[in-house]
C-alpha cells in the first residue's frame, strides 16, 4: 500500500486501552468504552450526543446537523472505524473514531497497513475539563491494541487549543494548507 501522508520517524510509547473510569477536572464520573458493535443502543447514545453538540463547533463539516443526516453519517462508517465513546451517567458526552483512509474499506487486510485519519467530538459543556486528552489517549491505545500504526488528522489552523492536545499527545505538523493544519502520529 502507497503511503500518501509524511508521518514522524519515531513511534510514540503506549496510551492506555479502555474500557476506563476517570474524574474529569470538574469532578465528574467519565467512562470510556469501545461499543462492542457501532450500531443499536451504542449507536443512538452517540447520535443524541451529536444532536446536542452546538453547529458552530462543527469542523470540516462535521459532524452533520439533524438526526437523520448524523444517522446516515455514522452508519456509513460504522463497520470500518475504530470508535471510543465517553459517557457521563448515561449519556454519552464524547465521541472519538479512527477511519481507514482507502478507497474500499471492505478491501482493507490489515490494519496496520492504512493510514486511519482522527476525528474526535466532545459535548461543549464538557470541554476543557481533561476529557477530550483522555479520550484521545484511550482511543490511541485501543487502535495500537488492534494493530493501527498511522494515525492522521487536520485542525483548523486557528484552533489552538486542538493543536496543544494534538501536540500533547505525539502528534506532529505534517502540513500546512491556507486553512487546515496536518499531523500525524506513528504508534507503537
Amino acid at each position: 500500500m502507497t503511503r500518501t501522508r509524511t508521518y514522524p520517524d519515531e513511534s510514540v510509547g503506549s496510551f492506555p486501552s479502555p474500557p476506563s473510569t476517570f474524574e474529569d477536572r470538574d469532578g465528574r464520573a467519565i467512562e470510556v468504552r469501545v461499543p462492542e458493535r457501532f450500531d443499536g443502543d451504542a449507536l443512538e447514545d452517540v447520535v443524541e450526543m451529536y444532536v446536542e453538540f452546538d453547529p458552530t463547533d462543527r469542523a470540516q463539516g462535521i459532524p452533520p446537523t439533524g438526526r437523520e443526516r448524523i444517522e446516515t453519517w455514522l452508519e456509513a462508517i460504522a463497520d470500518y472505524s475504530v470508535n471510543v465513546v465517553a459517557s457521563h451517567g448515561t449519556d454519552a458526552i464524547g465521541h472519538a473514531m479512527l477511519v481507514p483512509d482507502v478507497d474500499d474499506p471492505s478491501s482493507l487486510e490489515d490494519a496496520a497497513d492504512a493510514e486511519w485519519e482522527l476525528a474526535i467530538f466532545v459535548l461543549q459543556e464538557y470541554q476543557r475539563a481533561g476529557i477530550g486528552t483522555a479520550l484521545l489517549e484511550y482511543l490511541l491505545g485501543h487502535a495500537s491494541d488492534v494493530g493501527i500504526r498511522r494515525v492522521w488528522l487536520t485542525v483548523e489552523r486557528w484552533n489552538q487549543p486542538a493543536i496543544a492536545l494534538y501536540e500533547r499527545v505525539g502528534f506532529e505538523t505534517t502540513g500546512a494548507e491556507s486553512f487546515e493544519q496536518e499531523m500525524a502520529i506513528k504508534l507503537e
